[in-house]
């Protein structure tokens, strides 16, 4: 239904690995990268980038601390670049998926200004799916100041 094609790598600490690779492989289309599950470790594929999922019970995770919980997040939240943008098609797609999808935005980003909506992931991070943008960025000029 879409492809991720922008973001390097994240790294999110997860209270349930396994809860999270079917989040981010199921409902985002992430494929698995790499597992070091002796310390924690599970890498998705996102497009050209990776998001790492570390287990909070894992040897990486316990030294960050206490898991995210409602009141003490990972990030505020990180941006994935989709395509296509079909508003009407990706709510049902996310809500297929039992993900509940937030108001529609017309965000700046990277590469400009463009649709974008925010969902949960299991563990309350806040991912920002962004379409392709209306009011590109030019370098040479900068961000197009449009209406």
């Amino acid at each position: 239904m879409f492809r991720l094609t922008s973001l390097d790598h994240i790294v999110l600490r997860v209270s349930d690995v396994e809860r999270s690779m079917d989040f981010y492989g199921s409902v985002l289309g992430c494929g698995v990268e790499h597992v070091n599950a002796e310390i924690g470790l599970y890498q998705m594929r996102a497009g050209d980038s990776i998001i790492d999922l570390v287990d909070v019970a894992g040897v990486l995770g316990l030294q960050g601390g206490p898991p995210p919980s409602p009141t003490a997040h990972n990030v505020d939240h990180f941006c994935v670049r989709i395509e296509p943008f079909d508003e009407d098609e990706l709510r049902r797609y996310l809500t297929g998926h039992g993900v509940e999808a937030g108001r529609l935005y017309n965000n700046w980003g990277a590469d400009g200004r463009g649709p974008s909506m925010y969902i949960k992931d299991p563990d309350g991070n806040t991912v920002e799916l962004k379409g392709p943008p209306t009011h590109p960025y030019d370098p040479a000029v900068g961000y197009i100041h449009a209406p």
